[in-house]
C-alpha cells in the first residue's frame, strides 16, 4: 500500500514537472520570439490562450495536492519553519491579491483592457508575479517537501521570465505610456 501511494505521489510530481517544463519553454520562447509568442496570447480565442491556461489549471491543483501528499517529508521538520513560512505566505498572498484586484481579471489573463499604474503597480511592474514567488517560497518552507521545492522553483522561473515575454506586448499595446512607466518602475523590486 505504501509503495502504491509513493508511486501515485511520484506520478503526480512527474505530470506537474512536464506541465511546468512546457510552460517554461513556451514563456521562454515568447520572450525570445515576441512576434511568434505564446504568451501573452494574440487573442482570447486562440490555442495559445487555451494551452497556457490549461497548463496553469493543471499545475496549481497538482502543487496544492503535492503539499499534502508529500507533507513534511524533507529536511526542515522543525516547527520553527512556520515562523518564517506563515509571514511569507501572508505577504505573498497579499501582494498577489492586491495585484489582481488592481489590474482586473481581463488584464491579468492576457487580454488588453486598460493600462494600470496605481496600487502595487506604483512600486513594481509585476506585483502578482512577485507575490506568487514569495508565496511559493513560504509554501515550500511550510510544506517541507522536496517535490514542492522543485515544482515551486520551476514555477518561480516561469514567473521570473514571463515579464520579458510580456514587455514587447505591453509596448505594442500601450506604446509611449508603457515605455515611460517601464523607465520609472522596477520590474520586480
Amino acid at each position: 500500500m505504501i509503495n502504491l501511494l509513493e508511486s501515485i505521489k511520484f506520478e503526480l510530481f512527474l505530470v506537474d514537472l512536464v506541465c511546468l517544463y512546457i510552460l517554461l519553454i513556451g514563456i521562454t520562447w515568447s520572450a525570445f520570439f515576441p512576434k511568434r509568442r505564446i504568451w501573452p496570447p494574440p487573442k482570447k480565442v486562440s490555442w495559445q490562450y487555451f494551452i497556457t491556461w490549461l497548463l496553469f489549471f493543471i499545475v496549481f491543483p497538482l502543487n496544492f495536492i503535492l503539499v499534502f501528499v508529500d507533507w513534511n517529508s524533507w529536511i526542515f521538520s522543525s516547527p520553527f519553519r512556520f515562523l518564517i513560512a506563515i509571514p511569507l505566505i501572508f505577504l505573498g498572498s497579499l501582494l498577489f491579491s492586491c495585484g489582481i484586484s488592481t489590474l482586473g481579471t481581463k488584464n491579468t489573463s492576457g487580454i488588453k483592457k486598460k493600462f494600470i499604474t496605481r496600487g502595487p503597480y506604483r512600486y513594481t511592474r509585476n506585483p502578482q508575479y512577485l507575490g506568487d514567488i514569495i508565496l511559493f517560497l513560504g509554501i515550500t518552507i511550510f510544506a517541507n517537501s522536496l517535490y514542492v521545492l522543485i515544482v515551486h522553483v520551476l514555477l518561480s522561473f516561469v514567473f521570473i521570465i514571463t515579464p520579458w515575454a510580456e514587455e514587447s506586448w505591453l509596448e505594442e499595446q500601450y506604446g509611449e505610456i508603457y515605455l515611460d512607466y517601464k523607465t520609472q518602475t522596477p520590474r520586480f523590486l
